[in-house]
């Protein structure tokens, strides 16, 4: 296993913790984990790169190690804020490749049609947005947003790491052994009541009172100059969040066709976590993409 290293950087007030891979020096790829997760999630990726990478993941506001916002509620736009200073920090005077896993996925993509000349390659793992919304449904989206700020959502802890990674597990019935153990050290932390409390803010839980606007993010990704390389799971979950499989998978098509170069892989026996179901296959189709 490829040992990494942690920095924190304050960034836009809040300690932020970025975890690096490889030789400085040698060619960066950033890459932006999705919701509930965390930098060290592509772990098991980057032991199968072949080639000499700095790889630089970072942990969104609230995940992780790093601070969380000291507020009820997270508002997107601050992903893609924070993810412009980081590369402002690691990168002012050059393109990035840019790598996302679902939320990050979303922010990544969204960064690169607002500011498409600092992104040289554009790699998107399952992060293709939400359903879009009606303008009749921003009553009963307020309402709820509401009601959970008076009953805020809670994480539940865990006995133990065997826990944690049976939670894990559950979740991703193809999630090996070990690798589940690897991710429960890296998603867990011990709490003052001996138990393992996820390292995730539960205000991340919170619904939010703003609607997805689907043309907002359209006139985004139609900005996008960077060629883009489309990760989907064969046995992909993004229907859950995007609606009926059989009204969606021409959605998935038509949006990414407002992209203007994108190859499209679908990997086999994957579910939404690809990268931890299949690390070598994402590692090899990473580098081909990065060296054409």
């Amino acid at each position: 296993m490829q040992p990494s290293r942690s920095e924190f950087l304050t960034i836009r007030g809040l300690r932020t913790h970025v975890r690096h891979w490889g030789r400085e020096g040698a060619p960066k790829l950033f890459m932006s984990h999705g919701w509930m997760d965390m930098s060290a999630s592509f772990q098991f990726v980057v032991d199968h790169l072949k080639e000499d990478w700095h790889v630089i993941a970072n942990d969104w506001r609230g995940f992780g190690l790093s601070e969380r916002s000291h507020s009820d509620t997270y508002w997107f736009p601050d992903y893609v804020a924070d993810l412009d200073a980081l590369l402002e920090h690691y990168s002012p005077d050059e393109p990035v490749n840019l790598l996302g896993h679902s939320m990050g996925g979303n922010v990544v993509s969204m960064y690169a049609g607002v500011r498409p000349e600092r992104v040289k390659k554009l790699i998107n793992l399952e992060g293709i947005g939400l359903m879009g919304a009606k303008p009749e449904q921003a009553p009963k989206r307020m309402a709820k947003w509401l009601d959970e700020l008076r009953n805020p959502p809670v994480m539940r802890a865990y006995a133990s790491l065997a826990e944690v990674a049976g939670r894990l597990q559950k979740t991703n019935p193809r999630l090996p052994h070990e690798r589940a153990a690897f991710l429960a050290e890296h998603w867990s932390a011990p709490n003052d009541a001996g138990e393992y409390a996820i390292l995730g803010d539960p205000a991340h839980k919170m619904s939010g009172p703003l609607l997805y606007h689907l043309d907002e993010m359209i006139a985004m990704w139609k900005r996008i100059a960077a060629p883009v390389l489309w990760i989907e799971a064969a046995q992909t979950e993004m229907w859950r969040w995007m609606g009926p499989e059989h009204e969606m998978r021409a959605e998935v098509d038509r949006r990414l066709a407002h992209m203007a170069s994108v190859e499209p892989h679908i990997v086999a026996d994957a579910g939404h976590m690809v990268h931890h179901d299949q690390p070598a296959v994402l590692a090899e189709l990473i580098e081909a993409f990065l060296n054409k």
